[in-house]
């Protein structure tokens, strides 16, 4: 019987996350399946989906860096700013390359940005794309994310082309928006993949279409190989009553670590002040 794991998925182009997290209920037969981290339906790339007790994991991987491929195209803007929607503005100001060296840098570290309107934001009950599609007046408040890199890796035919390395709830349609309006021109997401998630990347990942109830097993991997904590020094007493949800003494630093069985990770360590508790249970 199954009891936990993540899969690495290569989210094709105009699925939903949760098309991809359904596809995986109905090969497993199993209801307890998640995702960690939304993919907008246009953009394709690394989906860590998880099975089980691994569902609990979503706070830890939200801590994780994740890198994109993207594609701006200037000279119009949409409502969605992305391919997908309708032009809202168009412009015959396309800035030059060197402008947008001058520019980017300020996008890099710790920004501020309006989330879009069309986006899975929950106000008042409701997505946000909702509230967008039926034409409802409404404003996003600004939030801070990190974008630790941003490259340029080509600039052609008013199409630029980024690597950009951000923390979790960043959206690079914003970005695509701001710097253009910087720039006093405007563009579009035109292309968006997700090269990776802390160290799993495109390549580890298997492409929806090639699984099925005979080889899914296969592609589960361990909370072991994936989880990057050291692993909490314990006994089988200590195990018994961290899992009991006792607070026991611990002589390491301050930290998140790991707690191993023969078979996986069980739960995940929280010590502070030489005293440890259990932060997640997942066995």
């Amino acid at each position: 019987m199954i009891n936990k794991g993540i899969l690495a998925i290569n989210k094709p182009k105009d699925w939903t996350s949760f098309d991809v997290v359904n596809k995986i209920k109905q090969i497993l037969k199993f209801k307890k399946v998640g995702h960690l981290g939304t993919l907008d339906p246009m953009a394709t790339g690394v989906l860590l989906v998880t099975v089980g007790k691994a569902t609990k994991l979503f706070d830890y991987f939200q801590n994780k860096s994740k890198k994109y491929l993207a594609k701006f195209e200037f000279g119009y803007l949409t409502d969605t700013l992305d391919m997908t929607g309708k032009t809202t503005k168009s412009t015959d100001t396309i800035p030059t390359l060197e402008d947008i060296k001058l520019s980017i840098n300020d996008f890099i570290g710790t920004i501020e940005q309006i989330p879009p309107k069309y986006s899975a934001i929950n106000i008042n009950g409701k997505r946000a794309y909702q509230l967008a599609r039926d034409n409802v007046d409404f404003e996003l408040k600004s939030k801070i994310v990190q974008i630790k890199d941003i490259k340029i890796l080509d600039y052609s035919n008013n199409i630029l082309t980024l690597s950009i390395i951000c923390g979790s709830g960043t959206y690079i349609r914003s970005i695509c928006r701001d710097l253009a309006e910087k720039l006093n021109s405007c563009a579009t997401m035109i292309e968006l993949t997700r090269v990776s998630i802390d160290n799993i990347t495109i390549e580890n990942c298997v492409d929806i279409n090639d699984l099925n109830e005979n080889n899914i097993d296969n592609y589960l991997i361990k909370l072991d190989k994936l989880i990057s904590l050291p692993t909490f020094s314990n006994n089988a007493l200590d195990t018994s009553k961290l899992l009991n949800g006792q607070i026991i003494n611990a002589n390491c630093a301050d930290g998140l670590y790991k707690l191993n069985d023969d078979t996986d990770v069980i739960a995940i360590i929280n010590v502070k002040n030489k005293k440890a508790k259990m932060s997640i249970f997942l066995n």
